[in-house]
């Protein structure tokens, strides 16, 4: 029995023990999010829609084939539709046919349709994947916000640590009558306030990871946590590289242009189609159709279906002469459609070039920050030691103590915010470069 509850114990400890939170890399939420993002799973109904449209399209270079047939019954004076005869009885008669129709020519739209298609394929897929690069730029902004708050809050509990040994330390002073009972009081006031400080990181941290949960649509926020992996600054050579050079290979990879070219050629076809409108449109018909009628009864059903039958065929031309100028206005609207799309692209042009530039000057901008922080914490790092070896020998006092603990508090914080900060700036350079946002470098 006892053995059996040993195993017992062992399998739920095993089981918990692997039930434990998972920790998620930042590649494998970049993935996630690509897989189960609704905005990427949106676009990817775009994908799919326009491939319908295509299909459509294509439709249309098909003949039409449609069949038809009735069935009636006549009582009274009535025309029997076999003899062609008016009689006057009930008799049952029933026809059928098969129609075919094709468009030989009509202005070559059919053809405009399916190279139309294939743009807008190819527009939506542009989205689609400009949505998969944002989708990874706000994960690794929102992975990057959970491991600064991490950070903060590892600043605080170690800080709080020193001063948890202070307050030791100088209640030993005070009982010895070494130092006033006021630089106690002012420690343990240091105290509370780390506490305080500890429980907004500790909020911090667990709003950030919900955030994070919430763009991956995961709802077990309980069991959701991030990979403490220590991110250094890399790839840095990438902000030496020219501007000249990140504009042109965002122009080759950026999706912004490639959607705003794929307007300007979906607005080109519009007018070519348009233009179709104009011109005149040859279809062919062929038809077959036959009777039956119980009127006649020395004619067998078969026989009637055979003698009966009928066959149309021939050709349709409908040329355009007026139409309310509704031809001629679809082309002029098509027209002023393509100057606007182009100078949406002239103006996509415009805005990535200042995106980019905007980009690099806040990577410099946020390398200086860091490096000015890294700068300020060495010195207040020096300033703090020295305060403390002061303080241990009862040289100076627990408030300048505190004041001087806090500012290098204060600067481990900062150092934090602005290597971070350097980083996810260092990513969206590397996007606009053309690095596959699953590939990004951390």
């Amino acid at each position: 029995m006892k053995k059996l509850l040993l195993i017992g114990v062992f399998t739920i400890t095993f089981f918990a023990a692997n039930a434990q939170v998972k920790n998620w890399t930042l590649q494998e939420c970049v993935v996630y999010a690509l897989e189960n993002n609704i905005s990427v799973k949106q676009s990817e109904l775009d994908v799919q829609a326009t491939a319908l449209e295509r299909s459509d399209a294509v439709g249309n270079f098909l003949p039409s084939i449609n069949a038809s047939s009735s069935v009636s019954k006549t009582t009274g004076l009535g025309l029997n539709p076999v003899t062609n005869q008016l009689e006057n009885r009930v008799f049952l008669s029933a026809n059928g046919g098969v129609n075919l129709g094709y468009t030989l020519f009509d202005g070559l739209r059919n053809v405009r349709q399916v190279q139309r298609a294939d743009i807008s394929q190819l527009a939506s897929q542009y989205r689609l994947e400009k949505m998969k690069d944002d989708i990874a730029l706000f994960v690794a902004n929102s992975y990057l916000q959970v491991l600064l708050n991490k950070a903060n809050l590892e600043v605080v509990l170690t800080q709080n640590d020193v001063t948890k040994n202070q307050i030791v330390r100088t209640q030993q002073l005070v009982n010895a009558g070494s130092i006033p009972r006021g630089d106690l009081l002012e420690i343990q006031a240091t105290n509370a306030s780390e506490l305080q400080r500890i429980a907004v990181a500790e909020n911090a941290v667990q709003i950030s990871l919900i955030s994070l949960a919430q763009l991956l649509l995961i709802k077990d926020y309980a069991n959701f946590d991030i990979a403490n992996d220590d991110f250094n600054v890399v790839n840095e050579e990438i902000a030496d590289t020219p501007v000249s050079t990140l504009i042109e290979s965002a122009k080759e990879n950026r999706q912004e242009i490639r959607i705003a070219e794929s307007q300007v050629a979906l607005a080109e076809k519009d007018i070519q189609i348009s233009k179709g409108a104009l011109l005149p449109t040859v279809n062919a018909f062929f038809g077959y159709d036959t009777r039956y009628s119980d009127g006649d009864i020395n004619t067998p059903f078969k026989q009637q279906i055979y003698i009966n039958d009928g066959v149309g065929y021939g050709l349709s031309l409908s040329v355009p002469i007026l139409n309310g100028f509704r031809a001629r206005n679809n082309v002029s609207r098509s027209k002023i459609n393509l100057d606007r799309t182009q100078f949406q692209l002239e103006q996509a042009q415009l805005d990535l070039e200042s995106n980019v530039y905007q980009a690099m000057v806040d990577v410099r901008g946020s390398k200086r920050a860091y490096e000015a922080a890294q700068v300020a914490f060495e010195s207040q790092e020096l300033a703090y030691t020295y305060a403390k070896d002061r303080y241990d020998v009862g040289r100076t006092n627990a408030f300048d103590f505190s004041q001087s603990k806090l500012r290098y508090d204060n600067a481990r914080i900062e150092i934090n915010r602005t290597k971070y900060d350097y980083i996810f700036k260092l990513k969206v350079l590397e996007l606009y470069f053309g690095v596959d946002p699953t590939q990004l470098k951390f």
